[in-house]
């Protein structure tokens, strides 16, 4: 069985967020243990399974997404990652469709190598700053706001990208206090620099201290911050160790997540389910 490692949200090898990906012959998925070995194995922030879905239904393939300790609702680098395997492997063209958890997702490659993805848009919903958030970030958040259930962070505004960026957070002291993880954002210091706000994202609850380019939170970072700067085509930079760009435009109730992907590792998984 092939398996790739992507690197997702990058135009160039070690950067951005790697993904494992496998694409089953299958007509289903392998029992849940097996996958959940697998992603540990690999021990990325996500790895990415799929199989192909029978002609003339509303998805081509079905997908899946495993950390190295549980599966998640969604996941937007992994879901680029397989998008980029598809494409690059000649398994699929044109316009994909996957069956997920968090239902259909869409995926568009264009002429310059870049991919879209087709998101739901995350709900927002202001909430009082937690009891110990503040002390585990080592910074004051303005705001806080719940995101919807297939997304599952809290969303914390910072007051500027170097309180953004200087953080140095109590990863057991998070994992308790949402159902997913933490994302700290802030508006871009300088704008012309080529983005238009910074974010980190913490899921210790999950198996991942610090992801370093989440897809899925720019769901709710896109109506976030286009409510705020009065654009719906925005570019998010997730200022973490690898950083990664993330391009994003605000459809109502979609989020579209345009990005870049390179493989760096093509090899084979010798244990079978």
């Amino acid at each position: 069985m092939r398996i790739r490692i992507v690197d997702a949200f990058a135009d160039r090898p070690f950067t951005g967020n790697p993904a494992g990906v496998l694409l089953l012959d299958s007509t289903g998925f392998p029992d849940d243990d097996w996958l959940q070995r697998v992603a540990a194995e690999v021990n990325l922030s996500e790895t990415a399974y799929a199989h192909p879905l029978p002609p003339g239904g509303e998805a081509d393939w079905a997908l899946r997404w495993f950390t190295p300790a549980t599966e998640v609702d969604l996941c937007g680098h992994a879901t680029l990652a397989t998008a980029h395997v598809l494409r690059s492997t000649g398994r699929a063209s044109g316009a994909l469709r996957f069956a997920t958890r968090s239902g259909i997702l869409g995926a568009l490659a264009h002429e310059d190598g870049s991919l879209t993805l087709d998101f739901p848009t995350s709900s927002l919903t202001p909430v009082p700053v937690p009891d110990g958030l503040a002390s585990a970030l080592g910074a004051e958040p303005v705001a806080v706001h719940n995101t919807s259930e297939h997304v599952g962070d809290l969303l914390v505004e910072l007051a500027d990208e170097p309180a953004v960026r200087a953080l140095t957070p109590d990863h057991a002291a998070l994992a308790g206090l949402s159902r997913r993880g933490i994302i700290v954002t802030a508006a871009a210091q300088h704008p012309g620099l080529g983005h238009d706000f910074v974010s980190r994202g913490f899921f210790p609850g999950v198996g991942i201290d610090e992801d370093p380019v989440t897809g899925s939170a720019h769901t709710a970072l896109a109506p976030f911050w286009s409510a705020r700067l009065g654009r719906t085509e925005l570019t998010g930079l997730q200022a973490s160790a690898r950083t990664g760009l993330v391009r994003t435009s605000l459809r109502g109730d979609r989020t579209l997540l345009t990005g870049r992907a390179v493989t760096v590792i093509d090899g084979e998984l010798l244990s079978s389910p």
